[in-house]
């Protein structure tokens, strides 16, 4: 008998999700003409990275990039395009000139990029490697007296094993279908590889944090870091400092390449003496201290629902070594694309359908948990206030390059049913898989955090985490222009869907 009650029951609830968030087929085939065969989003990326360079939170690159997208947003008819305040920030700094090279026992150029707020040199620095041999902060007294004006390592115990494995990946069909079957409810198997290298690099990260406090007060020249990942040309290099308002410039640190690094530690091993040449220009810009986000609006048109929110978002900043392509021009472009598609189109949205670009992500997602802060936060609760209430939904993406496969559901089983009929037209792009998995490190967790429907798409892998992220190699020429129109064009999608619905996305 409940048997009998319970399908029926299930197939009208079924059935009416499937009706009420069925997409509107004509709309979605030309949102799919102007993103897969009239795209700009490459012209965008080009001028989010080669035409200004790294953007350095607060730094004149971050300026020029967020200057230029608040202008390109206007200039397609987005209203309230602005660079809004979200709090204190703190200074910038930016990298002018820079040249490193061994000079002893024989001279060759070295492979690295300055960490940020590196001081700099007083011109053209000729100094002393000095090997350091210590495994925590009591043996560095040994060293006392002896590093000024040097320039140190720190003796590592690895080597570097030979890659099999390409740089490049897409998802497999059975990757996608388990995070399409992962349950919340299943306990989590810790990973004890993956704890014991997170303790590692913390215990790596803490005495270097200390070798550095040590070499400042004996007057050392600089450091020189490394690591396994820094092979093959790529350099991972990213901040100096942990962020802090007063962001004051600190001991000369190098990322080098792991076969530089090497070779200079063989050497002194064998007690062959080994100098470098350093010369390291830098500029500290302190007189705007504020933060600011990239923001511009497409107005609902609906008197019942205008003021009401659909917002996407990328975060536009970057760390110093290139131009930030992957991480994350490549999301800001993606989203500047998609009101790109949807003005063109002459859309007249239910909802207001805002962008933001944020900025600080980078160093803590200070951008998006200010923004969240300051407009939908009820303080007393922790929880979103009346304002919040209005967002229907927040779209993410910042996760490289690659073509979005599905979706994050942050554990929302709710919105399950919504995303697998907005996917339906893109099955043969290669977008279908929705998962309940929680992903974390970007910007929308804040929204998620006070209980708002925000949502990461799930991208492929491409060489996100083996070659651009965070590195030398975060370059225009590792983008990938068919994935990123796909991409625009089922955001496009999904905010239009999202403006038109007659609810909003159900919370969690």
């Amino acid at each position: 008998m409940r048997k009998g009650i319970l399908l029926p029951i299930f197939l009208i609830v079924s059935s009416a999700f499937a009706q009420k968030d069925s997409p509107d087929l004509d709309m979605m085939a030309k949102i799919r003409d102007e993103g897969m065969n009239h795209s700009q989003v490459m012209d965008i990326v080009f001028n989010l990275t080669d035409a200004n360079g790294p953007r350095l939170m607060q730094s004149p690159g971050y300026f020029k990039a967020a200057k230029w997208a608040k202008l390109k947003l206007s200039s397609w008819g987005l209203e309230n395009s602005n660079l809004e305040i979200f709090g204190k920030w703190g200074k910038g700094w930016e990298l002018e000139k820079y040249y490193l090279a061994m000079t002893a026992p024989y001279y060759k150029p070295l492979i690295g990029f300055p960490k940020t707020f590196s001081s700099g040199t007083n011109g053209l620095a000729n100094a002393e490697v000095i090997l350091l041999r210590v495994k925590d902060s009591s043996e560095l007294v040994s060293y006392r007296g002896k590093l000024k004006n040097k320039m140190l390592i720190i003796e590592r115990p690895d080597s570097l094993k030979l890659g099999f494995a390409p740089d490049a990946i897409r998802y497999s069909d059975n990757q996608l279908h388990t995070l399409a079957d992962y349950d919340p409810k299943t306990p989590v198997t810790a990973d004890a590889a993956a704890a014991n290298a997170t303790l590692t690099a913390q215990a790596s990260a803490r005495l270097l944090a200390q070798v550095k406090k040590f070499a400042l007060g004996e007057n050392a020249l600089g450091i020189m870091t490394t690591s396994l990942r820094n092979s093959d040309g790529t350099i991972f290099v990213q901040n100096g400092i942990a962020y802090n308002v007063e962001m004051q410039p600190t001991l000369n640190d190098i990322s080098i390449s792991y076969e530089d690094f090497m070779t200079m530690q063989r050497l002194l091993q064998h007690q062959i003496p080994v100098s470098i040449d350093l010369e390291l220009r830098t500029k500290i810009y302190s007189d705007d201290q504020q933060g600011y986000n990239v923001i511009a609006e497409i107005p609902g048109t609906d008197n019942n629902l205008k003021e009401q929110l659909v917002m996407l978002g990328g975060h536009l900043d970057s760390w110093q070594g290139s131009t930030g392509a992957t991480d994350n021009a490549a999301g800001s472009a993606v989203m500047m694309e998609a009101v790109r598609i949807l003005k063109t189109l002459g859309v007249k949205p239910r909802r207001t359908i805002r962008i933001v670009l944020w900025g600080g992500e980078e160093t803590g997602r200070h951008g998006s948990i200010n923004y969240v802060k300051n407009h939908f936060t009820d303080t007393t609760t922790n929880r979103y206030n009346a304002a919040g209430d209005k967002l229907s939904v927040y779209f993410n993406l910042d996760n490289g390059t690659g073509k979005i496969r599905g979706i994050f559901l942050q554990g929302n089983a709710a919105a399950k049913p919504v995303f697998e009929q907005w996917f339906q037209p893109f099955h043969d792009l290669g977008a279908s898989t929705l998962s309940l998995q929680n992903t974390g490190g970007t910007d929308h967790l804040a929204f998620d955090a006070i209980g708002l429907p925000a949502f990461q798409f799930i991208q492929d892998p491409m060489e996100y985490g083996s070659r651009t992220h965070h590195s030398n190699m975060d370059n225009y020429d590792h983008l990938s222009a068919e994935d990123l129109k796909q991409a625009a064009t089922i955001i496009a999608a999904f905010v239009y869907d999202a403006a038109q619905r007659e609810e909003k996305i159900p919370r969690k």
